[in-house]
């Protein structure tokens, strides 16, 4: 390799090991990740699913006779459903796609 290219890897290898962060390899050698949110205890996770759920049920058909009247009469926090899905999204990843464009010669 040349010596630019040799420089361009290891700079590659720094912004890699600085920005991904969102998935965690698994202990196993199945080549899968796992991505985590955090949560005060089991009773917001289990608030997080619930309204996961609901929503998506809702979505599918605002008229369903599946949920629970008391389901039905409990507002779907969507505030925490959005902020589930802020943790989620690679952030730091995308920083490292940026920096590799400028590694490359990208915008």
């Amino acid at each position: 390799m040349e010596t630019t290219e040799i420089k361009n890897l290891d700079a590659l290898k720094k912004l890699a090991s600085r920005s991904f962060h969102t998935l965690k390899p698994t202990a196993d050698s199945s080549k899968t990740y796992i991505a985590q949110i955090k949560v005060s205890n089991y009773a917001e996770l289990g608030c997080i699913i619930t309204d996961m759920l609901k929503l998506c049920i809702l979505s599918l058909n605002p008229e369903t006779h599946n949920i629970s009247e008391k389901d039905k009469n409990e507002p779907i926090n969507v505030s925490l459903i959005l902020e589930t899905v802020l943790q989620l999204f690679p952030l730091d990843e995308m920083e490292f796609l940026s920096d590799i464009g400028e590694v490359v010669g990208g915008d």
